[in-house]
């Protein structure tokens, strides 16, 4: 018995063609035009609708204790508002700590995902405490599917020196893997931070002040420099500013490969968000902050140039109520970050495919094969084709609001809430097998750890 997926129009990153798909087991067997069905089989009819690959989410913190708070969504709900969203597949971060090794990091994350994801998963890991142990561990890094790593720039308590990113990227160039980059320059962010405190500027609107975008510009700029001595690819998250983009450029001109990836809320929003009354600013609150328009639009420029290559969430979902008033009385007490997973097809959709920004390739793009290819996943993931894994989303088209209350995100509000948008999944399938229908979840916590080899463009 196999399930058939007929009169859909199935999108790749170069073509969107009608056809039907085949699907054996947890795999696509065939996909083609008029395909056979057999009286054993199961028929979706996709007619009028498009058929993307289950989308890849490349950039979650779930479960993530800072060491006071617990972010509010864990692997069981942010595995579940991701299906419900059409992501098929999450890789969060995997943190290292002071004074352990990287392999406890893992098997500690494992922990925390296994048996309650309802979309797979795998780990990047963020390297806190360089050193010759963490070193030594890279290659079993590699060995139980962990292909990619980041580090902050910023941040006291997370951030490397730049003679330690230097070897960190002489290792991986020997080893393939990618390391992606908090850019912001940690002791800038310190000194502006500090500025508004001491001028009595307490509140949401000076998150963005003290962070200005020459802050991720100059960290871009010394990231592409260190890892030009290196030799080394590098990827950029959350990509934020049109400064940050133009030091990409000119990196770039000179021959090095940079991945870039940025996030709907740079996207769709500009930093009057932060200005807004009665503290509903901090909802806002994430590092890098919420940019200008200027900068949103060439973000947008850079999606449909190739230069950005693709879009993820930095879901870090803290509740209004309870969390994010911990800063009230001091924005850089504000816990940093946004919930995202769910939305963030529906949002590249609604304000990129439906106002003719991108096309639906571009989006498919951006969402999965990007994500696949550069993170070692392809063609396993991401791709629609004989032989890769069976996560298929039937997009339909519809018109409604983003709304909190009818979100599956364990977290308080959206930063989303009231926009209207113009798609979502109609049916979602997990290698082979329909875990969502018309709003409703149908099977949860099927996710299963995705071994990873390197990867790249």
């Amino acid at each position: 018995m196999a399930i058939i997926i007929k009169n859909g129009t199935v999108v790749s990153p170069t073509q969107s063609i009608m056809q039907d798909i085949r699907i054996e087991g947890e795999k696509i067997a065939q996909v083609g035009e008029s395909l056979p069905v057999t009286a054993e089989d199961t028929v979706y009819d996709a007619r009028g609708n498009l058929i993307f690959p289950g989308f890849i989410d490349a950039h979650t913190h779930m479960d993530m204790d800072n060491g006071k708070i617990v972010t509010a969504d864990d692997f069981a709900s942010g595995g579940r508002a991701a299906i419900a969203g059409g992501t098929t597949l999450l890789i969060d971060f995997a943190t290292q700590e002071k004074g352990h090794l990287m392999g406890e990091a893992f098997y500690q994350w494992m922990a925390k995902a296994e048996q309650k994801c309802s979309c797979d998963y795998a780990f990047h890991m963020a390297i806190i405490d360089w050193n010759e142990e963490t070193r030594q561990e890279l290659a079993n890094m590699f060995r139980i599917g962990v292909s990619s790593f980041k580090v902050y720039l910023a941040y006291d308590n997370l951030r490397i020196n730049d003679r330690e990113l230097y070897e960190l990227l002489c290792d991986m160039k020997k080893l393939g893997g990618i390391v992606g980059v908090h850019c912001e320059n940690g002791d800038l962010v310190n000194e502006l931070v500090a500025e508004q405190l001491a001028a009595g500027n307490t509140s949401p609107a000076a998150h963005p002040v003290s962070r200005p975008a020459e802050v991720e510009a100059e960290a871009i700029s010394r990231l592409l420099y260190i890892a030009k001595l290196a030799d080394c690819p590098v990827h950029i998250v959350h990509l934020s500013t049109k400064l940050g983009l133009e030091e990409i450029r000119k990196a770039r001109s000179n021959g090095q490969t940079v991945y870039v990836e940025t996030c709907p809320q740079y996207l769709l929003m500009d930093d009057h968000v932060y200005s807004q009354p009665d503290f509903e600013g901090a909802k806002y609150v994430c590092s890098p902050p919420i940019r200008k328009k200027e900068d949103q639009e060439a973000l947008w420029e850079g999606i449909i140039n190739g230069e950005i290559q693709t879009v993820a969430t930095d879901h870090c979902s803290y509740n209004f109520h309870g969390q994010k008033d911990l800063g009230i009385d001091d924005f850089s007490k504000i816990p940093n970050g946004l919930p995202g997973i769910e939305h963030r097809p529906e949002l590249i959709y609604t304000y990129g495919v439906k106002t003719g920004r991108i096309t639906q390739e571009k989006m498919c793009e951006i969402l999965a094969s990007n994500n696949a290819k550069i993170f070692g996943c392809y063609p396993q993931k991401g791709v629609i084709a004989p032989g890769s894994d069976a996560d298929i989303v039937i997009w339909q088209d519809c018109r409604e609001p983003i709304t909190a209350a009818a979100q599956h995100q364990n977290v308080d509000y959206t930063p989303y809430e009231g926009i209207e948008i113009l798609g979502k999944p109609k049916h979602v399938f997990l290698r082979g097998q329909e875990v969502f229908r018309d709003g409703k979840l149908l099977q949860p916590e099927l996710g299963i750890y995705i071994n990873r080899e390197p990867g790249g463009l």
